[in-house]
């Protein structure tokens, strides 16, 4: 007589739950629950304040769409991004083969790692008017403000990079056999892609300071030429516009730029999503 056993049935796994919306836009939701906090406590205070020393949210989004209607807000976003963008590109451009060139050679390190240094730490806004007398008022003087305050934060990240990469990946390349070219190429590029971007990224701040600089000590236009026209009026409300929308664009810029590095290098991003 034989007897049938019968197999216990095998366990089923758990259905997955999705996460919450508060879960998964946790980020996003204490950015914006911090951001209206300090608007109903600027919006609270600045109305307790006397006009001529401060001015409160409402007050600068009417402002705002007077300088929308009437144009300047637009032509002034136009004549200060023209210098800027051109200048950042142009730095990028720049900074990045002569960090390259200075993190993997120590000889074009001995030779402009010192300038380098110099460049970064030394307070180039004293060197404006000397730009001033060689190139002018206009858009070019603004185009070398805006490389010169950028480069340097690109060619040192770049630099920082190509020294980080390991000695091991570079000694297989050679071993076998690969051609200097190729090494830059195929290892010490991939590997310094997360820090050029992030060389980038600092660089749109500084780009961003550059041009309001720029505009400051040049042809009064752009959107720092409306800062000082709003600050010789005593118009606070008119005066925070462009300063928010330069808040504006170098936040956007930045996230670009971020947006560009997951597209470049999409292995950092997931090695820092690992960790």
């Amino acid at each position: 007589m034989t007897t049938i056993e019968q197999s216990a049935p095998a366990p089923t796994a758990a259905p997955r739950t999705r996460p919450s919306f508060a879960r998964r836009h946790r980020a996003g939701l204490i950015t914006t629950a911090s951001i209206l906090v300090v608007l109903v406590f600027w919006e609270v205070v600045g109305r307790q304040m006397n006009p001529i020393f401060s001015s409160y949210p409402t007050a600068i989004v009417r402002q705002f769409g007077v300088q929308l209607k009437s144009g300047l807000l637009v032509e002034a976003l136009f004549d200060s991004l023209q210098p800027l963008l051109l200048g950042f590109v142009v730095a990028a451009l720049i900074g990045f083969p002569v960090g390259l060139l200075v993190g993997r050679y120590r000889a074009a390190d001995a030779a402009l790692g010192v300038y380098v240094t110099a460049g970064y730490a030394m307070p180039l806004v004293a060197l404006i008017p000397l730009f001033m007398l060689w190139f002018g008022l206009g858009f070019t003087v603004k185009v070398v403000i805006v490389v010169v305050m950028t480069v340097f934060p690109v060619v040192i990240n770049t630099r920082a990079g190509v020294r980080a990469v390991p000695r091991a990946l570079t000694e297989v390349g050679t071993s076998f056999m690969a051609s200097e070219f190729a090494v830059l190429r195929k290892i010490i590029l991939p590997a310094t892609v997360p820090h050029i971007m992030t060389g980038l990224r600092l660089g749109i701040g500084r780009a961003v300071i550059a041009i309001v600089i720029a505009e400051f000590f040049t042809a009064i236009g752009g959107l720092g030429g409306q800062i000082i026209l709003a600050g010789q009026r005593f118009d606070t409300a008119g005066l925070f516009v462009p300063v928010i929308v330069l808040m504006a664009l170098g936040v956007g810029l930045t996230r670009l730029v971020g947006w560009l590095e997951t597209k470049v290098a999409p292995w950092a991003d997931a090695t820092a999503d690992r960790d």
